[in-house]
């Protein structure tokens, strides 16, 4: 059997591997709502059994949150562990859908054939592409290509709650000579792309407090200090005319990046008018000595991602308001320590607040930057792969975003972890309308069955 029967399998049969995609999208698992317990429950007894139709001892398996699902299959070669997650977003606003978000459907669009539904791109469709080169594999060849554990979760939309110390206590069982995640993208939609750097993730919330009460503007205006311009200024001094973060000791750990990778990133000829443009945009507003990607792959950044305080509603009305409080979150590179900038951000706040004002903290999680390990030789046998099934060279890129389970792998079970993924800048992940392209999921399911045939080849 050569791998060619393989990918002549995978043709023949999409229409089977794009009905089980759907009956998976029709199953409600929405974990962050726990009105749609009973739904994440079934959408594991859905893998468990779907698993066990090509062979692998799968179980579903009990955490304090949404199960997680966990199947081996035994083999020779390299022990490779595939992680997805089963759990989607809540559909609202759901009069923006144009179609029930769980009644997922083929749509004709003017850049082709479509699959329209919640999950299908983040991440239901993403984990099928894999399973469906196992269940090809499996039937041509009568066995999986090598050692290989499934790892699906059901609270990644959630904030993984149960992920860490699942992890912890069962690690043994978890361990491998590689994890692939399959829960990224093709850069601008067309060049497949194997992730080699993560941004890590910072989240802070502050509330200015002044007086104990809502005040009249006319009567104490001028006199009160007003939480408002306090939160304002503070804001407003967390970046230089430059665009670098002015927390001290922000940059500590900040790596420059490498010769050979800028020279790679330079080569995708990133169109940043393009992709600003895009949203009504047209100036990079980050360190200006830095190019755009640069920006968003390599750099680490402070935004504020909302602010509340006094009258926000329809009209007006003059008031000084008690509070005022702003979210804030800080994407981190390198060997950054979120706790130094969680303690040295607070220090900042403290330093700029006047008399009669006090501040309320409250910490959104953490976590550190990830840099793949680019030597380990599956990267390249999958670069290569990459670029014998589609019609652009795969590339070794960065993302912006945060995918913590990444860091989780290398820090618990000592395993890299090589990011693949097919999803378009279009899909509309966590909002109205998502979608997963049906080239993207046929591609997608023949890029695994070719990575795996390099990697246990080799």
């Amino acid at each position: 059997m050569t791998l060619e029967n393989v990918l002549s399998r995978i043709d023949a049969e999409m229409p089977a591997a794009t009905d089980r995609l759907l009956d998976l999208l029709r199953i409600q698992s929405i974990s962050t709502d726990p009105a749609y317990k009973a739904e994440c429950d079934r959408a594991a007894d859905w893998l468990v059994a779907d698993l066990a139709s090509i062979g692998v001892q799968a179980a579903k398996r009990a955490t304090p949150g949404h199960p997680m699902v966990v199947g081996h299959v035994d083999g020779d070669g390299p022990h490779v562990l595939f992680y997805g997650h089963y759990d989607v977003q809540p559909v609202d606003p759901l009069d923006l859908w144009d179609n029930d978000p769980f009644d997922p459907q083929i749509e004709e669009t003017p850049n082709g054939a479509v699959i329209r539904g919640r999950g299908s791109s983040d991440d239901k469709g993403q984990l099928m592409t894999f399973v469906e080169a196992c269940r090809a594999w499996k039937a041509e060849h009568g066995s999986l290509p090598c050692k290989i554990t499934f790892f699906f979760e059901g609270e990644e939309e959630s904030g993984s709650p149960s992920l860490v110390p699942f992890m912890e206590e069962n690690a043994e069982e978890l361990k491998s000579d590689i994890a692939l995640i399959c829960d990224t993208g093709l850069f601008q939609s067309k060049t497949p792309a194997i992730i080699t750097s993560l941004r890590g993730l910072l989240g802070e919330e502050i509330t200015i407090k002044a007086a104990n009460k809502d005040l009249h503007s006319g009567m104490f205006g001028g006199v009160a200090m007003n939480p408002i311009r306090v939160l304002t200024k503070i804001i407003a001094g967390l970046h230089d005319e430059s665009g670098r973060v002015t927390v001290p000791g922000f940059y500590d750990g900040v790596p420059e990046l490498p010769e050979d990778l800028a020279a790679q990133w330079q080569a995708l000829a990133f169109d940043h008018a393009a992709f600003l443009g895009d949203v009504d945009l047209s100036v990079p507003a980050g360190e200006q000595d830095r190019t755009p990607l640069e920006m968003i792959w390599s750099r680490p950044t402070c935004e504020v991602n909302g602010i509340t305080g006094g009258y926000t509603g329809e009209g007006f009305k003059t008031v000084l308001p008690a509070q005022a409080s702003a979210k804030i979150s800080f994407r981190l590179v390198g060997d950054q320590d979120p706790h130094k900038i969680r303690e040295n951000f607070r220090a900042y706040v403290e330093s700029c607040l006047p008399a009669d004002c006090t501040v309320d903290y409250k910490g959104h999680g953490n976590s550190r930057g990830s840099v793949m390990a680019t030597d380990h030789p599956a990267f390249e046998q999958a670069r290569v792969a990459l670029s014998d099934e589609w019609p652009e060279a795969a590339a070794f890129a960065g993302c912006g975003g945060s995918i913590p389970i990444a860091g989780h792998f290398k820090k618990i079970l000592g395993t890299d972890a090589m990011l693949i993924g097919f999803a378009k800048d279009d899909d509309q992940i966590h909002s109205p309308n998502e979608k997963y392209d049906v080239e993207s999921f046929h591609k997608g399911i023949r890029s695994w069955a070719r990575i795996l045939d390099a990697m246990t080849r080799a």
